[in-house]
């Protein structure tokens, strides 16, 4: 990846993270939206000039360092905590509240707009957050996430153990039959091939999500909706069958 390129795609992160569109852009540095949009495009030779950039830069509140110091630690993004860091998101319910906001691209006025936290409280969570490299407070307490696209929590640890064991029973109480809401489940037997493409199936409609979710992040907060979506998949017989096995 050029510097240049780097310096786009930091841009571009920025013009979500502060819902700002093309057209936004366009009418600043009075080009067509459609000439914004092959500036950007990855498929585009078209040259964009260091004047531009930093243009670009201005419009969202950076200067070309800072600009740059962005694009340099978009690098050194972590792709998942260690198990203190999140032990210390799961003894905390208003931390791990304001850390899954964060994820999910809230602003610090979103967060104490909708939740019952002080502006005071807000602000200590979130420096604990940046204590914890989850993020990086800026000034005006502006959130810069500090995890890449495919970030997860560890496999069996405290968070995926926490979530298991409060918010999974309250996630399956609903009888899934509004718009928003579905509910689907098989049940047959598979040979290991076909299993295994299943899997990868599931691999494929994660990626979807993750793609929407990033899509979404150009609509305000008030259009988008928290959707939970719970893929799971593993060898299994009721226990009910279990126990009338043969011995």
């Amino acid at each position: 990846m050029t510097e240049i390129t780097q310096l786009l795609e930091t841009i571009k992160y920025q013009l979500k993270q502060q819902n700002k569109t093309y057209r936004d852009v366009a009418e600043h540095v009075d080009l067509s939206e459609a000439s914004i949009k092959r500036m950007f495009s990855s498929s585009s030779d078209a040259p964009v000039t260091l004047e531009r950039i930093v243009q670009l830069a201005h419009f969202l509140g950076f200067s070309l360092a800072e600009l740059t110091q962005e694009a340099s630690l978009a690098q050194a993004q972590i792709k998942t905590l260690t198990s203190e860091q999140e032990r210390e998101l799961v003894k905390d319910e208003q931390l791990l509240l304001v850390a899954v906001c964060a994820i999910n691209h809230w602003s610090m006025t979103d967060i104490i707009s909708v939740y019952q936290l002080s502006d005071t409280e807000c602000l200590k969570k979130l420096l604990k957050l940046d204590q914890l490299r989850l993020i990086t407070l800026l000034p005006g307490n502006r959130i810069r996430l500090n995890i890449s696209r495919d970030f997860d929590w560890i496999p069996d640890g405290p968070i995926r153990n926490y979530f298991r064991e409060q918010a999974m029973p309250d996630f399956l109480d609903a009888r899934f039959h509004h718009d928003m809401e579905s509910f689907h489940f098989s049940h047959g037997m598979l040979t290991d091939v076909a299993a295994q493409k299943i899997q990868t199936e599931l691999r494929l409609l994660k990626r979807k999500f993750a793609e929407l979710h990033a899509e979404s992040l150009q609509s305000p907060l008030k259009k988008r909706h928290g959707i939970g979506l719970l893929m799971a998949m593993r060898p299994w017989e009721p226990a009910m069958f279990s126990r009338l096995r043969k011995k």
